[in-house]
């Protein structure tokens, strides 16, 4: 089929890369020009195990191509993909909707035949009435039909995300559009994985409901940890406990410095103001919403704490900077935060992150960026692990102690076991720890 996705961010190149490896012929369009030279290069603009090398076979097969006028492409497509930010808007907190409007208005006046627009972007509810709605304004005569099909991909596991889905949502009310749908995605059917058919509206709201249940989950075990260290219980085994029950399951009950990335942090705050304005608060995730904020300042008072209450002229080493291992995305990253309140407390911070420090060195001030976790915990007062990177999680603990000025390792994501940390010689703090 052919295929043209409408922005090359983490969503669109991700997608397109993975429907050219389907077998379909994809032309990616970006009104960037440095980002579609980059990519005519081979050089990919985010960082995602496996997509160089999905990107450059795909290229080498004519199955996947690059543009920055994507005119001619949008003519000739069966399917047409919004799949543009759709940030948190200033001052009211709703999802920003311009990007994804503005791609509507200029599809309009292309698509040549029964085309079927999806928009993969991220929405609030009726944004797809609100697509049709200005696609026949601007051209009352087009052959359309719009469809809204979520993404579900987790950074540093999208690929397999998009290959092996736990479901494909598509809401879609024209049964023209569900044929092409179910052609788009037959690659899938062969492994019995679910397609979920719903109406366009239901399909918005899952999106924005399975988002929000996560990070209310992250945020229940974060509050539950809090709880643990006070009563001298520890949260990873009660996490085992309760997430062996299988009606509420054990992913997404790591504790840790709060959540961020690109989705949980805005999609929260869109869902709230969504509910708001259709009379049903959603209370729980207002609750959510606040909790996690301040999550992020707590853990800076906890790092303080463990180093004595005075950090005033104290290093802190901190390994990692980006929201997660496995990306370089440094969006509402719990390092954002915690940095500059040590910083605010008169300490001094140096950090190493395998892939975020290009990005941080634009969001952050006054922090040294070490080659390595060795060189960050160099002469430092304390070593505090705030992403889990897998490099992480085997350090030479000898020559790490050897190097820093005071071994205490506040270990926000419980990569260490405390018993073995202690016995290394190491002061140990985790999280949710007795």
């Amino acid at each position: 089929m052919r295929v043209t996705m409408i922005g090359t961010g983490y969503v669109g190149l991700v997608s397109g890369a993975c429907f050219a490896d389907f077998g379909h012929t994809v032309v990616c369009v970006d009104k960037d020009p440095s980002k579609i030279e980059r990519l005519n290069r081979g050089e990919i603009p985010i960082f995602e195990p496996g997509l160089d090398q999905l990107v450059a076979e795909n290229v080498r097969a004519g199955r996947l191509s690059f543009a920055v006028d994507g005119s001619q492409a949008i003519r000739d497509a069966e399917i047409v993909f919004i799949a543009v930010g759709t940030p948190t808007r200033r001052g009211d907190g709703h999802a920003d909707l311009s990007y994804v409007y503005a791609a509507a208005e200029e599809i309009a006046g292309l698509i040549d035949g029964f085309t079927v627009i999806v928009t993969k972007s991220t929405v609030p509810v009726g944004t797809g009435d609100e697509v049709e709605a200005i696609m026949k304004k601007a051209n009352p005569n087009a052959d359309f039909a719009v469809v809204s099909n979520p993404e579900f991909l987790r950074e540093g596991a999208a690929i397999e995300d998009f290959k092996r889905p736990d479901r494909v949502v598509i809401g879609v009310e024209d049964d023209r559009a569900k044929a092409v749908m179910a052609e788009l995605y037959r690659p899938l059917s062969l492994n019995e994985f679910p397609v979920v058919y719903t109406q366009r509206r239901t399909s918005e709201l899952i999106k924005y409901a399975g988002n929000a249940f996560l990070a209310m989950k992250i945020t229940f075990i974060n509050e539950i940890a809090d709880l643990c260290e006070k009563v001298g219980a520890d949260v990873q085994q009660v996490a085992k406990g309760i997430g062996l029950d299988g009606r509420i399951g054990s992913k997404f009950l790591n504790p840790g410095p709060g959540y961020g990335g690109s989705c949980f942090p805005k999609d929260t705050i869109a869902l709230v103001r969504t509910a708001q304005q259709y009379g049903a608060p959603v209370r729980l995730i207002e609750t959510t919403v606040e909790v996690n904020d301040a999550r992020k300042l707590a853990m800076a008072d906890k790092i303080r704490n463990a180093m004595g209450g005075d950090i005033a002229d104290k290093t802190v080493a901190i390994l990692g900077l980006t929201f997660k291992p496995n990306t370089d995305d440094m969006r509402d990253s719990p390092s954002l935060a915690i940095i500059p309140a040590l910083q605010a407390m008169g300490a001094s911070v140096r950090a190493f992150d395998p892939e975020g420090m290009k990005e941080a060195e634009h969001l952050l001030s006054d922090v040294t960026f070490a080659t390595g976790p060795y060189q960050a915990a160099e002469g430092a007062d304390a070593v505090v692990i705030l992403t889990e990177w897998d490099q992480f999680r085997a350090l030479d603990m000898p020559r790490l102690k050897g190097l820093m000025k005071r071994a205490l390792l506040i270990d926000l994501r419980n990569v260490y076991r405390p018993h073995e940390a202690r016995a290394d010689g190491f002061d140990y703090v985790g999280v949710g720890k007795p």
